[in-house]
């Protein structure tokens, strides 16, 4: 028996992250070769032309599971029924832009998206936040879509987490599957704190592999943290292919059982976590999951006080950005 339909929504859907995406979704790549799927896109009525021109592209590959494809520009119309929804578009940073300003911009269309997420989509529909900035982006959304439980919203951090794996496994010049257990605290911004305390490497610690203890305090996170400016600063334009990437590989974790052991990155809501982290933030933690959409975050990992210090720096920075657009937090 064939499994279910299942719908999944991309925003953006004309710009450089969605166009590395859509094609690997309906691929199989996300949730499998057996999985039909039915493409809801967003994008700006500016870009409806362009977008025409993507879904040529996605009929042309005749992709056995693609069945649907259904494009707008209103996402109460787009977002109809639809079980996963990767958020991608959101306005970048331009020269100038102060953060406040970033924040208040991007605030509007996911406000607007958290109410008509929350009007026509799937109850249980699952969430990704791709958009900068992205955990706040996601907290703003969450707070306009009461009914959609709070557990189901994610904002994208396995990026930062693919980003540590590669600069470790380089560094340690051993395969990327060699390293495990890496997580990446707080939030998707240059305060990020990639955790090498906690990773391993080939069942290792990762301080008894790699010595260099400057370099991992130091250069790993500062790489790690700042690797998206250093791609824009290279080719002209922010990261695409990984984000793709790592968006695919954020939404496969909630639905492959995490190995024993093993945790992934995900900004999700810290309420009732056992951090003592501000319980109303979008927050990275290490999660599992059963498998199922659904995840727990992992407890009992303990921080020393290097750790501490940046974690805390990284929850104070969301606390502001929280207050910067508590205007458009209704619920």
């Amino acid at each position: 028996m064939s499994k279910p339909l299942k719908r999944i929504a991309v925003t953006g859907g004309a710009g450089q992250i969605a166009y590395q995406l859509l094609f690997r979704i309906v691929a199989g790549d996300m949730l499998g070769k057996d999985q039909p799927i039915a493409l809801h896109i967003l994008e700006l009525p500016v870009a409806m032309k362009a977008l025409e021109g993507v879904v040529m592209e996605l009929e042309d590959c005749a992709f056995p599971l693609l069945k649907e494809i259904h494009i707008g520009s209103d996402p109460k119309q787009v977002f109809k029924d639809v079980d996963i929804a990767l958020l991608v578009g959101a306005k970048p940073r331009s020269a100038g832009m102060e953060r406040g300003d970033l924040l208040s911009e991007n605030g509007k269309i996911f406000t607007e998206q958290g109410k008509a997420l929350n009007a026509v989509a799937s109850k249980d529909v699952k969430i990704l936040v791709v958009g900068n900035p992205a955990n706040t982006n996601c907290l703003i959304l969450m707070k306009n879509a009461p009914g959609i439980p709070k557990k189901n919203f994610h904002a994208m951090m396995r990026l930062d987490q693919n980003r540590a794996v590669s600069q470790l496994a380089k560094k340690a010049n051993v395969d990327l599957n060699s390293v495990t257990s890496l997580v990446v605290w707080g939030n998707h911004s240059a305060t990020q704190v990639p955790d090498f305390i906690h990773a391993h490497i080939d069942g290792q610690s990762v301080t008894d592999v790699i010595k260099d203890k400057h370099w991992l305090e130091n250069e790993f996170i500062s790489n790690v943290q700042k690797r998206g400016a250093a791609i824009i600063a290279a080719r002209g334009s922010s990261s695409a292919a990984s984000a793709a990437n790592a968006a695919i590989d954020a939404i496969k974790s909630l639905y492959v059982a995490t190995p024993a052991g093993e945790w992934f990155s995900s900004g999700v809501y810290s309420a009732g976590n056992s951090y003592g982290i501000d319980e109303n933030l979008i927050f990275s933690f290490p999660c599992r999951s059963n498998g199922d959409g659904s995840f727990e975050i992992v407890k009992g990992v303990e921080w020393n006080d290097f750790l501490r210090d940046r974690i805390k720096s990284s929850e104070k920075e969301l606390v502001e950005e929280r207050e910067l657009v508590s205007d458009l937090m209704t619920v």
